[in-house]
């Protein structure tokens, strides 16, 4: 079997990229192997009557496999759409008839949700369903007990991501599946931003549906997956929300498209192979942040117990996070809040659900990095800090 070299950093023209919550940059060993697939692969993975179509359908099969893997799933019940945003949609609207058919109406998420779960519940809320969001506290994390007072009889899904991607803090979704026990309502959890980078969370069987996204875990764009788990030997009662084709066991349809699909399996299975060393890297640069903004007196936004390495969301005592941003530009490029609200700014409605003050949301900054972020002049980014402070 082929080795796949461990990439240490990355180098890009501009400024150091902080930004990994937004995208990743592309695992080499992955964009070579894509790029392989292009120039001499060119089957469907659907043609059966030719070796091409034939190959195509083994490099599919390999990545169902590699994805399963990461969660201790089962390959048949990975399921390839779009990215987690597609999966999510799926997992929550896919639901609906089987909940109107049961009576089980009643929805239960979380109130720091991405808009990827928050606008299909909005969606599903205007047709009747009622949705519970349960609040979280200043930590950032929804309790498990929260979700359990939520339920209800007619409780018939519950949502809720594994890690935030504004903060980067991680959701006790074990914690949540178990006390789930016996009660009926499908575990929905959109892992967009934790699949391959905690790994334990997720493997727990009692979570029903995990959405899955490529681009964060340094694959491609474009491509995601939807983990679709049975209860014993029943199937999850889902229903598709786009028509034609009958693709991948009918519940999306559409061609796959297959160097992508092999570029998240790859992606997956560096991401269980490397794990530790990704995260040593990940501490490592955290810690030199740490110390060195630690004089310009940044104040965490949500508990530091529960966030994943590569995250850091902060604020400072009378700094904006636009101005902070603009000191910063040529030197290192980070966020305020989530990328898909960044086009038109709105306050982060998960720093306000945390309980923060205007202010200091206000002054909200994300920077996010990986195993392949080359090293920061972080005493400069101190300095350029404080000199607007």
């Amino acid at each position: 079997m082929k080795q796949i070299a461990a990439r240490t950093s990355v180098e890009m023209e501009g400024p150091v990229y902080l930004d990994c919550n937004a995208t990743t940059p592309i695992e080499p060993a992955v964009l070579e192997e894509m790029n392989r697939l292009w120039a001499n692969e060119p089957g469907n993975a659907g043609s059966r009557t030719h070796e091409y179509g034939l190959r195509a359908k083994k490099l599919v099969q390999k990545a169902r496999e590699q994805i399963a893997t990461v969660v201790w799933a089962k390959p048949e019940e990975v399921i390839f759409t779009s990215g987690a945003t597609e999966s999510s949609n799926i997992a929550i609207l896919g639901l609906a008839a089987h909940a109107k058919d049961t009576g089980r109406c009643h929805i239960v998420s979380t109130e720091i949700e991405h808009k990827a779960v928050m606008e299909p519940l909005e969606q599903l809320a205007k047709r009747g369903f009622k949705v519970t969001h349960v609040p979280v506290g200043q930590s950032g994390a929804v309790t498990a007990d929260a979700i359990g007072a939520a339920l209800r009889d007619d409780t018939g899904l519950v949502s809720v991501m594994h890690v935030n991607n504004e903060t980067g803090i991680i959701q006790p979704v074990k914690e949540i599946a178990r006390l789930l026990g016996g009660h009926p309502a499908y575990f929905h959890v959109d892992a967009a931003q934790g699949f391959g980078k905690e790994l334990d969370g997720l493997r727990c069987p009692r979570i029903d549906l995990i959405s899955v996204s490529s681009h964060k875990i340094f694959g491609p764009v474009g491509i995601g997956s939807l983990i679709v788990r049975r209860r014993g030997f029943e199937r999850i009662p889902l229903q598709p929300i786009v028509f034609g084709g009958g693709q991948e066991r009918g519940l999306r349809h559409g061609t796959l498209p297959v160097p992508l699909v092999a570029g998240i399996g790859l992606a997956a299975e560096i991401a269980v192979r490397d794990h530790e060393t990704r995260q040593a890297r990940c501490l490592e640069i955290r810690g030199s942040a740490l110390d060195a903004l630690a004089s310009v007196g940044i104040r965490q936004n949500g508990d530091p117990r529960f966030v994943l390495p590569h995250v850091l969301n902060f604020s400072i005592d009378g700094v904006d996070a636009e101005a902070l941003m603009v000191a910063l530009k040529n030197l290192i490029a980070v966020s305020n809040g989530s990328a898909c609200t960044s086009q038109s700014y709105e306050p982060s409605h998960v720093l306000a659900a945390m309980g923060l003050s205007d202010a200091r949301i206000a002054g909200a900054v994300r920077m996010s990095w990986c195993h392949m972020t080359p090293n920061v002049d972080w005493p400069t980014v101190a300095n350029r800090i404080a000199s607007i402070a």
